[in-house]
Formats: structure tokens, C-alpha cells, sequence
């Protein structure tokens, strides 16, 4: 049973732990990005957890030097994980560690994710698995992990947990952040499949409209054209919900949140553009990673502070929210 008065300093441990293990998974999922796009995936061979038979094999092939650098990063998230899964465990019994809404569930669900991730890739690596949808999976996984860790942070005071907990939300704005992150999701599992299934990511030169037509000459063309409809249905949303939040006079923790949200959408978006007109280029579709991986972070820690807004203090989630006029419509009834 929780309850115990929660020590400050172990507090603030507990939310360092949680954004160096997010800082350090958010990196992963990037380089393990670059490693997909160099062709390195395959650089230690079918070892693992060893690298060409070895735990530090000579360091004389860049894609060798790509997967082994990425294997670190996956050993130090891990370490990270369970490092802040035990420190929460130590204090379980805490106000706001313990229990629903507290840290250690989170931290715990995180563990067990980079446990089966881990377990997973050790089979691809270990079975040579080639099937593209493997790819999608994995990366599903990482998400998994990235939001655990990013509502594990929100838990523990981070990404302005307390000016949420004051209230100023509304059912509406919660209900929409939700849809928002379902529909991010796919996106990013559309985005893995355009990227690894083969001639996806060809099959549609030109944007928003492909250049060179539409039809059977792309067998993978409606893969990335759902990709991109799903994308743009994101973007028009997260306007929405800016407009929504700003109409319903939600607080200013919650506005800046989302416009956070709108302006890592619109960056990628705008990236994509680039990247199709320019031919995908390497860089491009490693940024493109990076950002929708952001972007990702960006949706869950707008959601966790939208359920939180409307469900303490202020207004209860369900509750309705005084609106407040556009720019320049109270003038014009003046």
C-alpha cells in the first residue's frame, strides 16, 4: 500500500533516471535508423550478443563499427531501464511511485518491453530473418519503450507535470490527444513498412502527388500513398487541436504543448517533401527517423499531460470548458 511521504531527492532521482534512460532510447531508435539505411544491420555477422565471434572485434569495417555502436546504445539503454525500474522498486511504497499513477509501473512495463526487444533481436540476428515485416515489429517495440519512459518522466515531475496537475484541461482536448496518438502510431508503423518493403519507398516520386502515376507498374504504391494520407490526416488534427485548446482557453501548459505537437508535425511533413523531391537521400531519411521519432515523443507527453489537466484539480475530464472567441470576433460583435 502506497502512501508514505515521497523524499525529495529521491524524487528528483527518479526523474533523472527517467530522462537519461528516454535521452539514451530516443538515440537508439535514430542510430538503429542509420543502420537500417547504411545496410550495416548485418555488420557483426549472425552473432549475438557477441560482434564476429567477439565482444570487442577489430574495428576495421564502417558497417561493423555502425551495428557494434548500435548494440552499445541498446546495452546502455537497457542498463538505464532496469537501473530506474530498481529505484523505483526501492520505493514503492511512496506516494506517487507505487501504484496507478505512479513511476514504478512505467519503469516496469519499460524493463519488460527492452527485455522482449532484446529477445527479438537476438532471434532475428541468430535466424538471419530477412522478412521485412520483422523490421516494423522492432521498431513498434521501440516506441513501446520510448512512451513507457516518457510517462515514467511526466510521473516524476518532468516535462512540467506539476502546472498540469493544476487542472485547466478538458475531456474534449484529452479525447482528441488520444485519437492523435493512435493515429501517429500507424503512421510510424505505415512509415517502417514504406521504408523496407521493397520499391515502396520509389514508388511515389513527387509530392503530395506522385509524378510518375499511379497503378500495377507499383506494387507497394498504395503502402506509402496510405502512409501519407494517414500523415496529412495527423497534421490537419494536431491543428485542430491547437485551434481547440486555444478556443476552450485551456492553460498555457497545455497550449504550448500543442503547438509543440503541431510544429514537430509540420517539420516532418515539410522534411518529407524535401526528401521525395531531392530522391531520398541518406541524410534526409535519417532525419526524416529522427524527427518522427520526436515527433512520437512530442504526441505521448502532450497526451500524459492532457489526461492529467483534465482529470486533477481544475476541470474534471467530461467537464465543459468556457470558449473563447477567435482573434478579431469579439471585436466584431463590439
Amino acid at each position: 500500500m502506497t502512501g508514505a511521504a515521497m523524499d525529495p531527492a529521491s524524487f528528483v532521482r527518479l526523474r533523472r533516471l527517467a530522462l537519461a534512460a528516454l535521452a539514451i532510447g530516443y538515440l537508439h531508435v535514430v542510430f538503429g535508423a542509420i543502420v537500417r539505411i547504411s545496410g550495416s544491420g548485418y555488420g557483426c555477422g549472425n552473432h549475438w550478443p557477441k560482434c564476429m565471434g567477439a565482444w570487442f572485434p577489430p574495428l576495421d569495417r564502417t558497417d561493423l563499427v555502425v551495428e557494434l555502436s548500435h548494440r552499445y546504445l541498446a546495452f546502455a539503454l537497457t542498463l538505464a531501464i532496469v537501473g530506474l525500474a530498481l529505484a523505483a522498486w526501492a520505493r514503492h511504497r511512496d506516494a506517487g511511485v507505487g501504484g496507478a499513477g505512479g513511476v514504478l509501473r512505467p519503469a516496469g512495463l519499460s524493463a519488460l518491453l527492452v527485455l522482449v526487444a532484446a529477445v527479438f533481436g537476438a532471434v532475428i540476428v541468430k535466424l538471419d530473418l530477412q522478412n521485412r515485416y520483422v523490421v516494423v515489429v522492432h521498431l513498434s517495440l521501440a516506441m513501446a519503450i520510448l512512451a513507457a519512459l516518457a510517462v515514467a518522466a511526466i510521473r516524476a515531475g518532468a516535462f512540467g507535470r506539476a502546472m498540469a496537475d493544476a487542472g485547466g484541461g478538458s475531456g474534449r482536448t484529452l479525447g482528441g490527444a488520444r485519437a492523435l496518438v493512435a493515429i501517429t502510431f500507424v503512421v510510424l508503423v505505415m512509415g517502417a513498412l514504406t521504408a523496407n518493403l521493397p520499391g515502396a519507398s520509389f514508388s511515389c516520386l513527387g509530392f503530395p502527388l506522385c509524378r510518375n502515376g499511379y497503378g500495377g507498374a507499383f506494387p507497394y504504391q498504395h503502402i506509402q500513398l496510405t502512409h501519407r494520407v494517414l500523415a496529412f490526416a495527423v497534421f490537419f488534427h494536431a491543428l485542430g487541436l491547437v485551434v481547440g485548446v486555444r478556443r476552450r482557453d485551456e492553460s498555457a501548459q497545455l497550449a504550448r504543448w500543442a503547438w509543440a505537437t503541431f510544429g514537430t508535425i509540420l517539420a516532418q511533413v515539410l522534411l518529407a517533401a524535401v526528401m521525395v523531391e531531392l530522391g531520398l537521400p541518406l541524410w534526409a531519411r535519417s532525419a526524416h527517423e529522427a524527427i518522427g521519432t520526436a515527433t512520437w515523443l512530442v504526441v505521448v507527453v502532450f497526451v500524459s499531460l492532457a489526461a492529467r489537466a483534465g482529470g486533477a484539480g481544475g476541470a474534471p475530464v467530461g467537464a465543459a470548458m468556457p470558449v473563447r472567441p477567435l482573434a478579431g470576433a469579439a471585436g466584431e460583435r463590439a
